[in-house]
This record gives C-alpha cells, sequence and structure tokens, in this order.
C-alpha cells in the first residue's frame, strides 16, 4: 500500500489556565469523577450481591459470580471500541458522552431491582451507555494539549487523579448506606448502593452539560452531524444494543474471550491500515502502540481481582475484626484510590522533573507490571506463613496488596491514555482509544475466568488462593522483565515519542 501524507493535528484553542493546566480539564476532572462514584459505587458490591441474592450466601456461587462479573467489565471496555468509533465519524465527543450519561444512570437504577433478569439487562444497559462515555472524555483530555506539551503526562495524571476522588468515596457512602442505614454487615442492603450510583451518574451529567461551553470546538460534531439526526440515531442504536449486550452477559466466559480476542484482531488491522496510509512514522507508531496494549492485557487480568477474588479474600480470610469494630468489605477497594490520591502528585512530580531523563513509556509500563506482581508476591507469602489458627491472614496484608499494585497501576494507566493519544494515527484517536479499553476489557475477562479458578468449585480457600496467586506473580514478573528487555526496540518505533 503507498503511504500518504501524515494528517495534520487540529490546532489546539487558547484556554485560560488554571494552576498550570487549560481550565477544562477541571471541568473533564469533575464531570469523570461522578462518573467514577456511579461505576465503583457499585464494583465492591456486585459479586458479593449476585452469591447473596441469587445463590443464597453459598460459596458454589462464587465461581459464577466471578465470570459474570469480569464478563461484566470486559464488556464495559469493549463498548468503548465502538463508542469512539461513533464519536470520531457520527457525532462527536460531547454528544457521545451526554448520550452516554444517560443511559447509564438508567442502567444503574434496573440493577436495584432484585430480579435476576433485570440485574442483568441492568448490566446491559450500564455497558452501552458506558461505551459512549468512558473512551470520548478521555479523548478530549488529549485534545487540550499540544503533543508536544510538556505538561501532556501531568494533566492525564491529573485526570485519573479525579477518577480516583471519585472512586475513593463511593464505596464509603455507599458502604454506609448498605451496612448501616438501610441495612446491616450481616445482610447488607444493596439496591441502595445501586441506586446511590445511579443518582451520581445524574450529577455527571448535569455537571457536563453545563460545563461543556468552556470546550470550544473540542468535541464537536463533525462535518455533517450538526443536526439532531445523527444523535436521535445513536441513542436508538444504543438502546438496541442493550439485547446484545444481554446475550453477550449470558454466554460462557471463555467464549466472550474468543469473541473479544477476534474484535482486537480487527481493531489491530483496522489501525495498522490507518497508520500504512499516514506514513512510516504513523505505521510504526501504530505498531509499538498495540505491542503495549497486549502487556496491558496481562497487567488487568490480575490488578481486576479487586472487585472479585480478593473481595471473596477480604470476606472469608482477611481478619477484619480491628479492636471490636469490623471493617466492611468494601472499604478495601477505596484504598487503592487513598494511594492514587496520596501518591498521584509525586508521580506528577517526577515525571516532571525528570524531563529528558524520564523512563520511556516501555520501561513505565514494564514498572507497573512488576509492582503489580509483588503485590502478588505478597499474597503468597501471607498465605503461606501468616495464617492464624482461625484460617485468617493479617488486614495489613491485603491493605499492602492494594498499595502495591497502585504504584503499578501509577506507572501504567495514565500513561496509557496518554500514549494511545500520542501515538495513535491521527484520524482514529478515538478509535484507538476503544483499542485500548478492549485489550483492558480482555484482561478483565480473563480476571474473572481467574477469579473463577482461585474460588473454585465449593468457594476461595486458603490453599486455592495460595496457588493461584502464586501464578499471577510469575506471570507478572516475568512479562514485565520481557518488557524491559524489548523497551529499545519499542522504543525505536515511537520515532520520539516520549
Amino acid at each position: 500500500m503507498s503511504a500518504v501524507a501524515p494528517s495534520t493535528p487540529a490546532a489546539v484553542p487558547e484556554f485560560k489556565q488554571v494552576l498550570g493546566h487549560p481550565r477544562p480539564l477541571w471541568m473533564l476532572f469533575m464531570t469523570e469523577f461522578w462518573e467514577r462514584f456511579a461505576f465503583y459505587g457499585i464494583r465492591w458490591a456486585l459479586t458479593l450481591y449476585i452469591v447473596a441474592q441469587f445463590f443464597g450466601g453459598e460459596g458454589s456461587g462464587e465461581a459464577p459470580a466471578n465470570k459474570l462479573y469480569g464478563a461484566y467489565l470486559a464488556l464495559v471496555y469493549a463498548a468503548a471500541l465502538f463508542g469512539g468509533f461513533v464519536a470520531d465519524r457520527l457525532i462527536g465527543y460531547q454528544r457521545s458522552i451526554l448520550v452516554g450519561a444517560v443511559v447509564m444512570a438508567l442502567g444503574l437504577f434496573l440493577i436495584a431491582v432484585p430480579n435476576e433478569q433485570m440485574f442483568r439487562i441492568g448490566l446491559a444497559t450500564v455497558i452501552a451507555g458506558n461505551g459512549l462515555f468512558k473512551p470520548n472524555i478521555s479523548t478530549m483530555v488529549g485534545k487540550l494539549y499540544g503533543l508536544e506539551d510538556p505538561r501532556r503526562d501531568a494533566g492525564f495524571t491529573i485526570f485519573y487523579m479525579g477518577i480516583n476522588a471519585g472512586a475513593f468515596i463511593a464505596p464509603i457512602l455507599t458502604g454506609i448506606l448498605a451496612d448501616s442505614i438501610f441495612g446491616t454487615e450481616s445482610m447488607p442492603a444493596y439496591k441502595f448502593v445501586f441506586m446511590a450510583s445511579g443518582v451520581g451518574m445524574l450529577i455527571s451529567f448535569v455537571w457536563f452539560w453545563i460545563g461543556r461551553h468552556q470546550l470550544g470546538s473540542i468535541g464537536q460534531p463533525p462535518a455533517g452531524g450538526e443536526g439532531m439526526g445523527r444523535t436521535v440515531a445513536v441513542f436508538i442504536g444504543t438502546l438496541v444494543a442493550i439485547p446484545v449486550y444481554f446475550g453477550l452477559l449470558s454466554i460462557d466466559a471463555g467464549i466472550l474471550g474468543y469473541i473479544l480476542a477476534a474484535l482486537f484482531v480487527l481493531l489491530c488491522v483496522g489501525i495498522l491500515v490507518e497508520g500504512l496510509r499516514e506514513g512510516k512514522v504513523a505505521r510504526d507508531r501504530s505498531i509499538a502502540m498495540l505491542v503495549i496494549f497486549t502487556f496491558n492485557v496481562l497487567f488487568f487480568m490480575f490488578f481486576e481481582q479487586a472487585g472479585s477474588s480478593f473481595n471473596f479474600l477480604a470476606q472469608n480470610i482477611v481478619e477484619r475484626d480491628l479492636g471490636g469494630w469490623t471493617f466492611p468489605v468494601g472499604w478495601f477497594q477505596s484504598v487503592n484510590s487513598i494511594a492514587i490520591l496520596a501518591l498521584g502528585p509525586v508521580f506528577v512530580w517526577i515525571w516532571t522533573a525528570l524531563k529528558s531523563s524520564n523512563p520511556s513509556i516501555p520501561r513505565k509500563f514494564g514498572l507497573g507490571l512488576i509492582f503489580n506482581g509483588l503485590a502478588f508476591l505478597l499474597l503468597m507469602y501471607t498465605l503461606s506463613s501468616l495464617v492464624n489458627d482461625a484460617g485468617k491472614v493479617p488486614f495489613w496484608t491485603l491493605f499492602m496488596v492494594y498499595v502495591i499494585q497502585t504504584v503499578g497501576e501509577l506507572c501504567l494507566s495514565p500513561i496509557g491514555l496518554s500514549m494511545t493519544t500520542k501515538l495513535a494515527p491521527t484520524r482514529v484517536v478515538g478509535l484507538a482509544m476503544g483499542g485500548w479499553f478492549l485489550s483492558t476489557a480482555i484482561g478483565n475477562n480473563l480476571s474473572g475466568i481467574f477469579a473463577a479458578g482461585v474460588s473454585g468449585e465449593t468457594g476461595m480457600t486458603v490453599a486455592s488462593a495460595h496457588a493461584g496467586y502464586t501464578f499471577g506473580f510469575y506471570a507478572l514478573v516475568g512479562s514485565g522483565v520481557l518488557l524491559f528487555l524489548i523497551a529499545p526496540l519499542i522504543q525505536k518505533l515511537m520515532h520520539g515519542v516520549k
């Protein structure tokens, strides 16, 4: 295929600066804060609710709950692939976010209905809406900065802190609603968790609706999409997609994995074709980006144990009695966010201060994988050496697992968002952002399958957890070391992108 000249990126508008960054960054920060409040508000409760509501609290329900949770997360991220295309080619980023927010709110209220079919329909509705929301707000953050702006990585890390501020508050507040106000720890009122998350999603919608004028031309519909016709069609299409996602939630997780893999291959081909059209540099950068996507799969396969096997670890094996007060299971979900809020500014300072000495993007990813692996090393030690006579492990161990994983996450996730906007061919940035989320989706589906194996047929035990987490350690550290070794080759393909 003959190469063509690269497309010229759109000029970045002049924005009023607030705290050293474009003013719209802070509006997007709060929009994402409330969307993440909604998302993480239900995250801690889903697997516990499935076992309690649909399996009578029996340990045999853990494996299917883990698989359904993994499939749900996978489809949330996979839907971003189509959301990126819709925004790029049909209605623009701003309208995609607004439509997605409305649909997500509807789904969150639906899962509060105590019926298994309605629960799955609600999850499918959340998936459909999130696909329009998630990739497009991240893409707009990238469009606030020029490609060579040294504040770019710092801006994404600030945005990532907004994600985690919402994620920190959500489990605590919804946990209090479920365990203390409307229920008890032994019989949580999960429907109020889901309803509170729905309210959070509505706040996100209103916040963006009011503040979107700050964005100016960024995220407006492409030529021909200025009218409401396409937007209405996209809304109807999103509703039509709900039964499709419902069907995908109902199939075996292994089959879903093959479907996601096929989508990933198609996406890789599409991005490479566009890269070839734009020339050698765009082609090489596309290849580098797709190689890193594959390592992202491994990271999230094990990182996303937080909402599945780590929940059952906390419930069944971790000693949560702290001097007569029982630490709620759901509150462990906030540890990751506390660590990000505490360590996020440190990483912003590090990446900014290092300047030309900054580690390359592949090496940052390698660090992310290795730190994730070290968290599993702590679990290996804990489950082999620190189990007491009651079959419990110390509280601090799981707390520190989340903290160590957070260090790995800060090396990888915010940098991944920034990397995608810098390496993708200019005409398909939204599609490439969907590809980042699709690689995460594959990892999330594998995380559910892995967590189901850790729980086994009768529920998690010390032995099953130790065996599973040992595998996690070797897989993560091995892949991290490999990425370090091939980092110079990947960096060469990136043609100067830092």
